[in-house]
């Protein structure tokens, strides 16, 4: 038993042994966990350190971005800051901002609308003290994966803070400042304050400011009478005032309008069942037909303003809101005084108040606007700008731009050089033609910008090349990218039109030297704590001087002899250019219009000191211009020149160096300069690069005395320069125009004086067109050939205007018999010895004298071809017909500039 007990009691104590040695294996196992316990720890440490270092680092950096944060002005919280516009003189012109903010107290602040407010911008207001954790826990969460400023934490204390003191950059300073101030606003002044402030400063687009000012706008009611959609849409606005301006962007403005009362309806504001009703009513429903305007701007002033408004938003200010001082270019007297150009009948006659016009008046040394003429009988303020807004096709003006003063800038050429005008296939297909299918054969370009001819405008740009016309129009102001060689002529497509402001500006640069300033209105702006921040107009050269010069000299001719002759000041040295343009045959058929209608009519004119370019036309193309109407922008430009310029010295455009002026051999082709032996009546006066110019000269006769009965007795062994005028026809149209061509036959190269008994023009190819003609009165034409100054050959024939008594046929023989004429004129007058004295180049009929049938134009063509392949084109000097095969799409199908 002893044995047995031993032995169990040596089991129980080994048993009791086996847990002694478990100690040993459990402290072996737990050891890791204890070092883990540790590198948490240290890690814990860590975090905490790093944190702590951050709190500090960040402490530091808000104290230090802080510092500078400007104090608390309670005239700044509560008075709004509106903007001084000051005219070129420094006298007040308007305050921008003050008229339309209109001030609530808080007391009068409906429920209704201070709950959709709060709902939207700031749940939490009556809650936090200045900024909300919850909410800026969230944003941060959004700009950590969005990126920074992707969304903003602003309760109303802090806009306030920022409307009031701050800029609207999205920095880590201005967030600083933002929640510096917005918590010591909170200790200064009571909630109820800090949203009377709020709602009085915020932006609602255009001019408005506050709530109070935003309901009236709209909806033209007071705030106590706004209904539930009409309080959420305005809560929503400031978020993105011109985004949700409910005028301009409807869609957008309703969609925000549900975001609005979803809010309300999520913080207990408003049921759901007010909220479904709510949404499914339209804003535009309960807005006014057009807002209403309380602006402090004057009407005569409303254009020039709106283009300030639009340049001090580019150099990053709002003129509505930030308390600016604007010193602008405006011209106080100029500017009255073209409102009432345009808006009464005192110095033009309108055909109708539909009837409108822009006129866009610069410095042409400065670029400095001085008027604008944003368009007749406006009663919108800030509507379409008919000086800066449209974009037109400018026919015969962008001549000058694109083909003449790049053929000069790059070609080298004079204002001599020859260019053929003839019918002529535009590279892409479709047809260019000038009045009446009537050409001059080769001429100087010269004569070719002053008559406006088609043909040669294009060929000319065809010379010159896409490429260099659109880089020199780009530096000038005018980017242009299809290309399109009817763009040559003006046809431009409408998605690049051009105003009348860009016009001046272009023109203005070839009366300053070819030096390009950009078109402005603001000098200079003064902030609210007193910064002058300068206006930085872009001041550069455009062509070289010699270019500008020589397009200007060009241009004198076309008011001195072509076709703007009715714009002419002859007290004042000026050049310009005329445009019109043309409805394409499907549009005539479609409205019955004459063949003589036009879209629009342009004059661009300048003086060293004055740029004016004027559209005229209507703002449907449903509406034309007649023949009458047509010469009204001319008129405009003629009356407003003259004004500007009364007593005012206007010295004549200075000739550089760079430029000779040299006479030369009319018909001489390459040109010859004129000896002493050439008569005056076979010379002209034309401009050449220095040198360019040409070297040939014909010889000076100095014959011998003791010579000279020799010479007699040669002379008859000599031939001597003969030639006959053979194939002399003339046609009219009902319109007055009468078309002439001959041909020649003998020695020499002749020119041709041709006249119709009231005009003579000289003339280089074998036919041109008068103008003006009276409906059934018969008119004597005579053509004279001279070669080397003498008179060859004449050859008269006569042609009745269709319309009044009898008229002759309008289609007569290639060669009819001489007729006698129904008045006792000499049906053929013998030539006479000496050519008739020539005066200046006569020019081709202006654009509402001579338009013909309308499938063309007459200065211009427009080469856009239509479905069928007929193409419209300018009618300044008459119709030219465009025809293509109906198979090429490579010019603009819209209507084709007239000159």
């Amino acid at each position: 038993m002893s044995d047995e007990y031993k032995s169990r009691t040596e089991k129980r104590s080994q048993q009791k042994k086996k847990p002694a040695r478990s100690p040993k294996k459990t402290k072996t196992k737990k050891a890791p966990a204890s070092k883990k316990r540790s590198i948490v720890k240290r890690i814990i440490l860590g975090a905490f350190l790093v944190a702590l270092l951050v709190l500090i680092g960040g402490a530091g950096l808000f104290a230090y971005y802080v510092k500078d944060t400007p104090e608390i002005d309670e005239a700044m919280l509560k008075d709004p800051i509106s903007s001084k516009i000051n005219a070129d003189d420094g006298s007040l012109l308007t305050n921008i901002g003050s008229e339309r903010r209109e001030y609530v107290e808080y007391d009068d602040i409906p429920v209704l609308v201070r709950d959709a407010f709060i709902a939207t911008e700031d749940s939490r207001f009556f809650e936090h003290k200045g900024i909300d954790p919850i909410r800026l826990g969230a944003a941060v969460m959004k700009n950590v994966t969005d990126g920074f400023g992707s969304q903003g934490a602003s309760t109303i204390t802090q806009q306030v803070v920022k409307l009031s003191f701050l800029s609207s950059d999205k920095t880590l300073k201005r967030k600083a400042q933002e929640a510096y101030l917005a918590y010591k606003l909170e200790q200064e002044y009571s909630k109820e304050e800090i949203f009377e402030m709020y709602v009085n400063k915020i932006y609602m687009s255009g001019p408005i400011n506050g709530v109070k000012a935003a309901a009236d706008y709209y909806f033209g009611k007071e705030l106590s009478e706004l209904s539930l959609p009409e309080a959420a849409y305005l809560a929503g606005m400031p978020q993105s005032p011109n985004n949700y301006n409910a005028f301009t962007n409807p869609e957008n403005a309703e969609k925000r309008k549900d975001v609005v009362l979803s809010l309300m309806n999520q913080h207990d504001k408003i049921s759901a069942a007010e909220m479904e009703e709510a949404q499914d009513q339209n804003i535009t429903d309960f807005l006014l037909d057009e807002p209403v305007s309380k602006s402090g701007v004057d009407p005569e002033y409303d254009a020039f303003v709106d283009l300030v408004i639009e340049e001090v938003e580019a150099m990053g200010y709002n003129a509505y809101t930030d308390g600016l001082t604007i010193e602008t270019t405006l011209d106080k007297e100029a500017q009255e005084y073209m409102y009432q150009l345009l808006n009464s009948d005192e110095y033009v006659n309108y055909p109708s108040d539909l009837f409108q016009a822009g006129i866009a008046l610069t410095d042409t040394q400065t670029g400095a606007i001085r008027a604008l003429g944003g368009g007749r009988n406006q009663e919108v303020q800030r509507g379409l700008n008919y000086a800066t807004d449209i974009k037109r096709q400018p026919g015969s003006t962008i001549k000058p731009i694109l083909d003449y003063g790049p053929a000069i800038e790059y070609l080298k050429w004079s204002t001599y050089e020859q260019i053929e005008d003839s019918p002529l296939q535009y590279s892409g297909g479709g047809s260019v033609g000038n009045a009446g299918g009537s050409y001059a054969g080769m001429m100087s370009m010269r004569d070719a910008l002053a008559r406006s001819k088609n043909t040669a405008a294009v060929r000319t740009f065809q010379e010159v090349g896409f490429e260099d016309a659109y880089e020199f129009a780009g530096k000038l102001g005018i980017n242009l990218e299809n290309e399109y060689e009817s763009y040559g002529i003006g046809a431009m497509d409408g998605d690049e039109g051009i105003s009348p402001l860009q016009m001046a500006g272009a023109y203005s640069a070839f009366g300053n030297g070819g030096i390009y300033n950009e078109p402005h209105t603001v000098t200079k702006v003064t902030l609210a704590d007193g910064t002058v921040v300068e206006n930085d107009i872009t001041s550069e050269p455009a062509m070289s001087d010699y270019t500008a010069y020589m397009v200007t000299d060009m241009l004198k001719s076309v008011v001195d002899y072509g076709t703007g002759t009715a714009a002419n000041i002859p007290s004042l040295h000026m050049a310009g250019k005329t445009g019109t343009t043309n409805y394409t045959d499907d549009e005539l058929q479609k409205y019955d219009f004459p063949s003589s209608a036009s879209p629009d009519a342009w004059f661009v004119g300048y003086t060293t000191n004055y740029t004016a370019a004027i559209w005229t036309g209507y703002e449907s193309r449903t509406e034309y211009l007649s023949k009458e109407s047509q010469q009204i922008a001319k008129e405009l430009f003629k009356q407003l020149m003259t004004e500007v310029s009364e007593g005012v010295d206007t010295p004549d455009f200075e000739k550089p160096d760079s430029v000779l002026e040299l006479p030369i051999v009319k018909g001489s082709n390459p040109a010859v300069v004129a000896g002493s032996g050439v008569s005056d009546s076979n010379k002209t006066y034309e401009l050449f690069i220095r040198g360019e110019q040409p070297k040939r000269t014909t010889p000076v006769e100095e014959p011998e005395e003791d010579e000279e009965e020799e010479q007699e007795e040669e002379q008859p062994e000599e031939e001597t320069a003969s030639g006959s005028i053979t194939g002399l026809s003339a046609s009219a149209d009902a319109s007055g125009n009468m078309s002439v061509s001959w041909g020649y036959s003998g020695d020499g190269s002749p020119t041709f004086s041709v006249s119709n008994g009231q005009e003579t023009q000289s003339i280089g190819g074998f036919s041109t067109v008068f103008g003006g003609g009276q409906p059934g009165e018969t008119y004597s034409i005579t053509v004279t050939a001279t070669v080397d100054g003498e008179s060859i050959d004449s050859a008269s024939t006569s042609v009745t205007i269709p319309g009044g008594e009898p008229a002759e046929p309008e289609e007569p023989e290639p060669e009819p018999e001489p007729e006698p004429t129904p008045e006792p004129a000499e049906p053929e007058p013998e030539p006479e010895p000496e050519p008739e004295p020539e005066p200046e180049p006569a020019p081709e009929p202006e654009e509402p004298q001579t338009e013909q049938p309308a499938n063309g134009n007459s200065g211009n063509n427009g080469g856009n071809d239509d479905a069928t392949g007929n193409s419209s084109g300018n009618i300044e000097n008459g119709n030219g017909s465009t025809q293509s095969n109906g198979s090429q799409d490579t010019e603009p199908t819209e209507e084709a500039p007239a000159e």
